[in-house]
């Protein structure tokens, strides 16, 4: 049985952080994202600023064992080691006290080093009846992954034992964060078992100063049971709990929203009935009322973008996109009362068209885009509009000497000159716009236009029927695009602050190009560009024309369009790495690594000299056996990556990478381990270090085998992106958990309406004695006929409410209908859930050394 763990955070921006640069009396601060104490991702610097916006989004999916949440915030400096303004931390327990997330402040507490823990250690521990006496055989036999102590990347470690007022120490073992003791001590049982805690901890053995604390662990031995050997890894914790000092100084807050979901993924047949609601409710099968999507969106409590992300991939799954976009932009047509606010909301709709298009066009986008977002990057040039921003960039020496003419005149010449770029490579793009996605633009614009047909009959103005297009074409795809290209994968690395200010000229630019030209006077400063502005308009509505004018054979069938969104030899990733050379590297030089330009598809990673080379050197993905981080000690250099994998004879090989930072490392470990989560033959351990003068560096092992590794592989998290593949189970079981965190309201609107309708059909029933016409009757049947449910005659008393499905329904019978059918499915898959837990619970009894938080 399956598990998906993931866990989604939003680091907003943080306030009334202090000043590290003590000639401004400013900062410029960055965040670090850890889980379980490895680095998974980095935030844009926001420059000379102490209350920093960052907004940026991640999703991790994670492994099982996942434990604490890290972000540190750092001051960036240029010409030395950057500063550590402090940290909030987030325990597991914290996330699961509420599945729908939290947002909030969090205050910064200081970095301690008696907090800074991690790592675990293997216990067996055995009781031992001799002679009426009792005693623990505790064996200490290693321990892994444990913080680094010393300035040679490394710790020498050993453990101090106390139970029953007696204490033990393990021998230490040097140079190593993997220390193997394989010691056993006997602890006497002086009272009930239960009564006394075993303390353990861990230390860093110092020659020249007090031993350094590595962590610790309170356990209870209660479960024991005579004779029985009970073998567990232990986590280890910190000292202290945190917390935050009242004598510390104030590091100011961070606003994070997160949200953790572990979730039991059931096999397919399970959802199947789920699945086949949601597709019957685009289809118009059943329902010509509310219908379980329409409902689905009323009873939300999670984030809309997660609920909308789930349903594209379903859809996309089942092949039928467009008839679910057609569902839910009615939907909301239904209650648009302002063509001018069409579409302008963050509504189950736009949330959905929003990823519809960053699935279906990502590629399309980059084709489009990279080249000029590439340009900008390269070229690093220095403008501005805003007068009142002109003085910060004439402090820089290439710029000194000009005046704020000069820099005004330069500056609007290279933003338009970038902004023409960008309209010119959008406006000779028709031809490469999937056309599943130009079907979805004609056919929201037609829909549009029927409800402005039907509710505005005497409006003249044909703005409206670009403007719904355009507001998603530029406003919410390539205006953020051009806003921020690492989000959109155009680029990988953030840009400076430079590069950075050009990129939001651009895109307000284009966010007025989208509302078509209808707020050029916004912002008096960027008034420069209007010329271009109002001529790119007339030439967009004609490039949206051209983009509707397709024929209806030209769009994909269905099981096209499921094997053209994810398609295995699409290159997911490509860029240079440095690959290290040969394998027996006793000295590390800088000839060791070599430069080479990697490519990844869900088929194999290849690599060449240059990315023109088209003989390359290929490993097949599903060789793959285990992707890891290397310790930075293995080679003394840091962000690389080792891919172990079965050559044409069945060989285990390591190729050894090095990144160019931290988000590239993260980002290829990502996309690699995503093509080989299924192969059947994955490690389920691995070295992190490496082989060399005939001994691992890491544990100090002699034996070379690389399939028995001192350290737990897969136990690192992964990015989820667009590029994901789908999972139909795991989008249908996010579906049953939003619809379960629902089900009160759901039951709450069903008994309401079932009483509501229940009274209209008793008056019915009273007209009808008394010769009355009923309202609402189908025009088809006849006076006094008996109400058909599917073509069948029932009496009132054998109709439940979810069973009446007339051709023609009334609105309370059709949401009835719904409603209850969405309850009968989250009852079935409520149970089935409950049965396999309670087989999991039976498995699973097995003694462990149980943590005991004091």
């Amino acid at each position: 049985m399956a598990f998906n763990t993931s866990l989604y955070v939003r680091i907003g921006e943080a306030k009334e952080l202090p000043g590290k640069d003590l000639i401004s009396g400013s900062s410029d601060p960055y965040c670090l994202i850890k889980l379980d104490n490895e680095v998974v991702a980095r935030t844009a610097t926001v420059w000379r600023t102490l209350d920093p916006f960052w907004g940026e989004e991640y999703q991790f999916h994670l492994p099982g064992g996942f434990h604490n949440l890290s972000i540190y915030i750092y001051d960036e400096d240029t010409m030395s080691e950057d500063d550590l303004i402090g940290k909030v931390s987030i325990d597991k327990e914290m996330l699961q006290g509420d599945p729908r997330g939290f947002e909030k402040w969090m205050k910064l507490v200081k970095v301690d080093r008696d907090t800074e823990v991690q790592g675990e250690v293997h216990l067996e521990a055995t009781l031992v009846e001799e002679s009426g006496r009792k005693r623990v055989r505790l064996k200490v036999v290693e321990a892994r992954d444990l913080a680094v102590k010393d300035k040679t990347g490394s710790s020498d470690p050993f453990v101090r034992l106390s139970f029953g007022g007696k204490n033990y120490e393990t021998k230490t073992i040097k140079k190593t964060r993997y220390p193997r003791w394989e010691e056993t001590f006997d602890l006497e049982v002086t009272s009930y078992l239960g009564e006394d805690f075993l303390e353990l901890t861990m230390w860093d053995w110092d020659r020249m100063s007090n031993d350094d604390f590595m962590g610790r662990a309170t356990l209870s031995l209660a479960e024991l049971l005579p004779g029985q050997t009970v073998s567990d890894w232990v986590r280890l914790k910190p000292l202290l709990a945190d917390g935050i000092d009242e004598d510390s100084p104030d590091l100011g807050s961070l606003r994070v929203k997160a949200r953790y979901s572990e979730q039991r993924i059931l096999p397919s047949q399970y959802y199947q009935p789920l699945v086949n609601l949601m597709v019957d409710s685009v289809q118009g099968k059943q329902f010509v009322g509310p219908t379980p999507l329409s409902i689905l969106e009323e009873v939300m409590v999670l984030d809309r973008q997660e609920i909308a992300i789930t349903l594209v991939k379903i859809f996309l799954g089942q092949g039928m996109m467009l008839p679910f976009l057609d569902a839910v932009i009615q939907q909301e047509l239904k209650y648009t009362s302002d063509v001018n606010t069409l579409f302008r909301g963050n509504s189950l709709a736009t949330k959905s068209f929003d990823q519809f298009m960053k699935v279906v066009g990502m590629p399309y986008l980059h084709e489009t885009l990279k080249p000029v977002v590439d340009q900008i990057y390269e070229e690093k040039k220095m403008v501005e509009l805003d007068p009142q921003k002109m003085d910060r960039l004439k402090r820089k020496v290439s710029v000194k000497k000009q005046s704020d003419s000069q820099l005004l005149e330069s500056s609007t010449a290279t933003i338009t000159n970038y902004l023409a770029s960008i309209v010119n490579c959008i406006l000779m793009s028709v031809d490469r716009c999937p056309p599943v996605m130009r079907m979805a633009f004609r056919q929201l614009r037609q829909r549009v236009q029927e409800r402005i047909d039907e509710r505005f009959p005497n409006n003249s103005n044909e703005e409206w029927q670009y403007l719904c297009m355009s507001g998603f074409f530029f406003l919410r795809f390539f205006a953020p695009a051009v806003l921020s290209p690492k989000l959109f994968f155009l680029r990988d690395q953030h840009p400076n602050k430079h590069t950075g200010r050009t990129l939001t000229l651009l895109a307000k630019a284009l966010q007025t190009i989208g509302n078509m030209g209808l707020q050029t006077g916004k912002e008096p400063w960027m008034e420069a560009l209007n010329p271009l502005i109002m001529d790119s308009v007339t030439r967009i509505k004609d490039f949206l024309d051209r983009l509707l004018d397709i024929n209806d054979d030209e769009v994909p069938s269905q099981e096209a369009q499921k094997r053209s969104v994810f398609q295995q030899n699409l290159t997911i990733k490509e860029g240079f790495l440095k690959k290290k050379r040969g394998e027996n590297i006793s000295v590390v030089t800088p000839f060791t690594f070599k430069r080479r330009y990697f490519w990844l598809s869900y088929d194999n990673i290849s690599f060449a000299k240059l990315p023109e080379d088209e003989v390359r050197n290929t490993i097949q993905t599903n060789s793959i056996c285990v992707v890891e981080v290397v310790d930075e000690g293995a080679f003394h250099l840091d962000n690389m990556i080792q891919i172990t994998y079965r050559d044409s004879n069945d060989v285990l090989n390591t190729l050894y990478i090095q990144a160019q930072d931290v988000n590239d490392r993260h980002q290829w470990l990502s996309s690699i381990r995503k093509t080989c989560v299924s192969n059947p033959d994955m490690l389920r351990t691995f070295h992190p270090g490496a082989f060399r003068t005939g001994r691992w560096t890491c544990c100090l092992g002699t034996a070379r085998a690389v399939d028995v590794g001192c350290s737990k592989a897969h136990c690192a998290a992964t990015l989820g992106d667009w590029r994901d593949p789908l999972d139909p189970d795991v989008e249908a079981q996010v579906i049953y958990s939003q619809l379960l965190l629902g089900k009160d309201t759901l039951k709450e609107k069903y008994s309401t309406e079932s009483t509501t309708a229940g009274t209209e059909a008793v008056t019915k029933r009273a007209k009808e004695a008394a010769g009355e016409n009923s309202t609402g009757k189908n025009s088809d049947e006849k006076e006094g006929d008996a109400p058909k449910t599917n073509g069948t005659t029932h009496s009132d008393a054998e109709v439940r409410p979810h069973q009446t499905c007339k051709k023609t329904m009334s609105y309370h019978d059709s949401r009835m209908a719904a409603t209850g059918l969405l309850l009968d499915v989250i009852g079935d898959i409520e149970k089935a859930h409950a049965a396999f837990e309670k087989r999991a619970k039976e498995k699973d009894k097995v003694p462990r050394l149980r943590q005991i938080q004091l």
